[in-house]
């Protein structure tokens, strides 16, 4: 096979056959620090199938880019069920099986802390391994996630929902069944929390091997200069799952969660007590991952033409004696050895100072994956939906764009290991400069009844209730905002003091408001054709289109050091160790980057409330309203904190990195094995 694709002696001889080959090119320990990176004692490589039975037609996958192809496949249902399908249902599931925030949340932590608990045990046993078929094993635990998670859904008997809620000014005279504090009843839907922890329990031991054994296979199969273009094109498809996840699972929370909306009772998706569909988009995921376990278990050991190119390699791990010591001592053979890998690991200040680099940049990019939607529906006044559309189309391609252009660019410049690491300085200060855009991109708050306004100066500030609305019975754990003609927000139409409602041409306005100043026409009438509409009013601030500019590249820039980490740190460890320093970065990236980003984020936007959610029983809820600045303000913080720690440990990395000395005889050694294979 020539003509730009790897060379592979067993398809250049004619009348060869496709057999299973064993290359046994020594890698002595004289090699050293600095020698290449020997194929090593009995790489398997061979054709593709299942044993005896290998049909030509699969030997066209047979190759780094067939192998591309199913890793991409996989990392984005992984990235559709893990990182979108459960984001997008969890506030349905929790409605449904009546869980507050805090059980939601261990469900979502639940993939983590699994993660965390096999990565280093399952990069450690699986470096010797056949990674492809650890791969099927992923695909298969992923299916059976996803399929676990959708359990509830079948056992839980049909949705029963109850009266429906008036949002309207009601009567001292009516009487209102919801304003009183129930205890809570002896539903066993709570029970049901066991079954989804399990789920993503079994997706966090299927997503495991992925970004470890699967990323390491990768850069085993390709030329160094190209695996960093390879990797980065794995990542940037790995991206697509989350944008495919929010939008399949938001279609399908427009159906209705029984399929069969009941003849007894009408609801509609604007009713509070409409529930989607969740469940359908974990079924067809299913099945569709389960499908991706045969092309990883017909893949070879090694793809053909990997001794080749492992030969061809020069090592250019840090040069502090530990290459020496795992050749010399063959660590890694067994179970016992694992401390000592381990501590080899720990002790290398390059690889330590890229992981805590890599670990805070996770945690920043978690943090507004998790809550940029959120900033900016209150920062600039647009609904949850659209704020969660344009704030996916800002993260997703900006993400994906930064690891394909660094990919490139490291591949097409074929930067060496210290050569990486400086391109990431230039890339995280690049983006700590467009952080910036929090400080003049950001928007004051709009004027809130009950909270930045009086009510005419009838009420007082942070009190919702004033004598217009004294009346109305009204339930502030029913947030349904509405614009007043006076131009001014309301909680609800409660609140507002609306006692009546119209609905003409499937739009809805409000009419009898008490607490609504009427606003008189220029010539002088008071003929409106409404009192409030439903929603926020429209913001007079003008920077979303400036702070979206500037974000999507500060996005872009940030993750451009992503893939450059990666490769760095497959360079930077000894060759038979690579699959475990993956592990142990993702270890550090969770416990010091995924899991504390959401939570140090959803702190700071916490403090910058407002106003909160005080229902009926006095327990504090959700939060309402949020000071824009302060909010804006403590975001940026995180985020610079950040950036600058990224880059102290980055110049640290470029300071502590040794490369391995380079000779002639090194030279002469990996041309000799060359030849030899």
């Amino acid at each position: 096979m020539k003509g730009g694709g790897i060379e592979n002696p067993a398809f250049e001889t004619p009348g060869a056959v496709l057999g299973r080959q064993c290359y046994t090119g020594s890698a002595g320990a004289g090699a050293g620090a600095a020698g290449p990176a020997g194929p090593g004692p009995g790489l398997e490589e061979g054709p593709c199938g299942w044993g005896s039975c290998n049909p030509r037609a699969l030997q066209f996958c047979n190759n780094p880019e067939g192998y591309l192809a199913a890793y991409s496949l996989l990392a984005i249902f992984q990235g559709i069920v893990v990182n979108g399908l459960i984001n997008i249902s969890i506030s349905t599931i929790e409605k449904r099986y009546e869980l507050n925030s805090s059980l939601t949340g261990l469900i979502s932590a639940s993939y983590d802390i699994a993660f965390c608990i096999l990565s280093l045990f399952v990069s450690y046993f699986g470096e010797r391994g056949h990674k492809p078929r650890w791969l099927a094993f992923s695909a298969f635990m992923l299916g059976l996630g996803s399929l676990v998670f959708s359990l509830p859904h079948f056992s839980s008997g049909k949705y029963q929902y109850g009266s429906k809620i008036e949002d309207t000014c009601r009567t001292a005279e009516t009487s209102f069944a919801n304003a009183t504090c129930s205890a809570s009843t002896n539903s066993s839907l709570h029970k049901y929390l066991y079954v989804f922890i399990l789920g993503q329990l079994l997706l966090g031991v299927g997503g495991t091997p992925l970004y470890t054994l699967g990323t390491a296979f990768i850069d085993d199969s390709v030329p160094k200069h190209m695996s960093s273009l390879y990797i980065g094109i794995g990542y940037a498809m790995s991206l697509l799952g989350p944008a495919i996840g929010y939008v399949l699972g938001g279609q399908l929370l427009n159906v209705y969660i029984d399929i069969q909306i009941p003849n007894s009772t009408k609801v509609d998706q604007d009713d509070p007590r409409w529930l989607g569909a969740w469940w359908i988009g974990f079924l067809a995921c299913f099945f569709a991952i389960w499908l991706l376990i045969i092309p990883f278990s017909c893949f070879p050991k090694h793809l053909p033409g990997t001794a080749k190119i492992q030969a061809e390699k020069i090592s250019e791990t840090h040069d502090d004696g530990s290459q020496v010591l795992v050749q010399a001592n063959n660590i890694g053979q067994s179970f016992k050895d694992f401390p000592m890998a381990l501590m080899i690991l720990l002790r290398n200040p390059v690889l330590m100072s890229l992981i805590i680099a890599s670990s805070s940049e996770a945690l920043v990019a978690t943090g507004f994956a998790t809550f940029l939607p959120k900033f900016i529906e209150n920062q600039f006044g647009k609904s949850s939906s659209f704020s969660a559309i344009i704030g996916g189309l800002v993260l997703i391609p900006g993400a994906a764009l930064g690891q394909v252009i660094s990919g490139a660019l490291v591949s097409k410049c074929k930067m060496s290991c210290k050569g990486i690491i400086k391109f990431m300085i230039s890339t995280c200060s690049v983006a700590l400069i467009l952080n910036t855009v929090f400080l003049f991109a950001k928007c004051g708050n709009e004027p809130f009844a009950g909270v930045s306004e009086t009510y005419n100066g009838t009420g007082t500030l942070y009190n919702l209730t004033a004598p217009c609305n004294a009346n109305c019975k009204c339930l502030r754990s029913m947030y349904y905002p509405v614009c007043g003609q006076d131009e001014v927000q309301y909680f609800s139409p409660c609140f507002a003091g609306c006692a009546s409602y119209l609905v003409n041409n499937m739009k809805k306005t409000y009419h009898n408001c008490s607490c609504i100043r009427k606003a008189k026409r220029e010539n002088g009438s008071e003929d409106f054709l409404y009192e409030a509409v439903p929603g926020k009013c429209p913001t007079q601030c003008k920077f979303l289109p400036l702070f979206l500019t500037f974000f999507f590249f500060a996005v872009v820039f940030t993750f451009m050091a992503t893939t450059p980490a990666t490769v760095a740190i497959l360079r930077c460890v000894p060759d038979k160790q690579r699959s475990f320093a993956l592990g142990v970065q993702l270890v550090f990236l969770r416990l010091l980057g995924t899991i504390p980003g959401p939570i140090l984020f959803g702190v700071a936007i916490d403090s910058s409330c407002t106003l909160w959610d005080i229902n009926e029983c006095e327990s504090k809820g959700a939060c309402w309203v949020y000071d824009n600045e302060r909010m804006a303000f403590s975001l940026m913080s995180i985020s610079a904190a950040c950036k600058i720690v990224t880059i102290i440990f980055v110049v640290m990395a470029v300071y502590f990195y040794k490369p391995p000395p380079l000779t002639k005889a090194l030279t002469r050694r990996t041309s000799e094995k060359i030849s030899a294979i």
